[in-house]
């Protein structure tokens, strides 16, 4: 292989390592996620199902509330289940509580009903009101496949690629909750859905990063409309040039690459501010998949949706506290 020939010569550098201040409550909190009845509360089980249902000729009234619906959806991305044996093991889980009066909502309901539920941001903050203000969000995006062969059996049997993807739109704060989130198919630029992550998004926000991608005049007024005294931290892209028509933020960010160069622009910006967006997708995929279970495009976008309100559960359970050891 030409790039392992000289691999020898080449500069290499040590991998980081980083140590834990909070070890015994991040060890317990990992134990945390994989209780059931985080997602399945006292609560939930009290209105897991309308006994009493009204007929007036118009059709009936529904059985299982959202909040049911939403919960066996949860547990299914949480334990990477089809829909059948999720309807399964609910049922089990059910019977070993003794609620034999209970039963899961049938796997066909359960596939009808998710684009129906009352899902625009993900659910789950820091605290049960909102922020009066964030101190950074950062904005980025990723692939999520739908369907299609993996590479093992492409590279085995010699076939292109046939896969498709849709395109998850992440905004995270700094404590790493989801704040925003978008899904859109794969042909849709990061910077066409700015406006639309900004919108979820109601209180005021000090610092916004994101990547050159987004290095935009329209990316620049939409965000300085949503939050006018953010500080706006974009790289500019290869060969911009100085010109009266760019947004004055934007401007600066060009003026101060040129001064002090990308590194020192991106230290004395804190750029690094962006990486929580970069791990909020590492944890989706490592945590959630990357993989779209539904089929239809408003199914895939309350799935995602509750894949990132999982994530944000996980976090408000407990996160690791690290810190850089030579």
């Amino acid at each position: 292989m030409p790039y392992k020939h000289n691999d020898a010569k080449r500069h290499h550098f040590k991998k980081h390592t980083y140590a834990l201040n909070n070890y015994r409550e991040y060890n317990q909190a990992l134990r945390q996620r994989g209780r059931f009845d985080i997602w399945i509360s006292d609560e939930i089980i009290k209105h897991w199902q309308h006994n009493k249902r009204v007929y007036d000729g118009t059709g009936s009234s529904v059985k299982y509330p959202d909040s049911t619906i939403e919960a066996c959806h949860c547990i299914r991305l949480v334990y990477k289940l089809p829909l059948r044996q999720a309807q399964g093991l609910i049922d089990s889980l059910l019977m070993k509580f003794g609620m034999t009066n209970l039963q899961c909502p049938d796997y066909t309901l359960l596939s009808k009903r998710l684009k129906q539920l009352n899902l625009t941001v993900p659910r789950f903050t820091k605290h049960e009101k909102p922020d009066d203000k964030i101190a950074a969000i950062a904005i980025d995006s990723t692939g999520l496949k739908r369907f299609g062969k993996d590479e093992w059996h492409q590279e085995k049997h010699k076939v292109n690629a046939k896969r498709s993807w849709r395109k998850a739109h992440f905004a995270v704060d700094e404590a790493h909750f989801i704040q925003s989130a978008v899904l859109t198919d794969k042909n849709t630029m990061d910077d066409q859905v700015v406006g639309t992550l900004c919108q979820s998004i109601i209180t005021d926000v000090e610092h916004v990063s994101a990547d050159k991608m987004y290095d935009t005049n329209a990316v620049y007024q939409t965000l300085d409309a949503h939050f006018p005294d953010a500080e706006i931290v974009i790289p500019p892209k290869d060969n911009t040039f100085a010109d009266e028509a760019h947004h004055p933020k934007r401007m600066s960010n060009l003026i101060g690459c040129f001064a002090l160069g990308i590194i020192g622009w991106q230290s004395v910006r804190q750029y690094g501010k962006r990486n929580i967006s970069e791990t909020a997708i590492q944890r989706y995929k490592k945590i959630i998949g990357n993989t779209l279970h539904s089929r239809e495009f408003e199914n895939q976008s309350k799935e995602m949706l509750l894949g990132c309100s999982i994530l944000n559960r996980f976090t408000h359970i407990g996160m690791p506290n690290s810190y850089w050891v030579d």
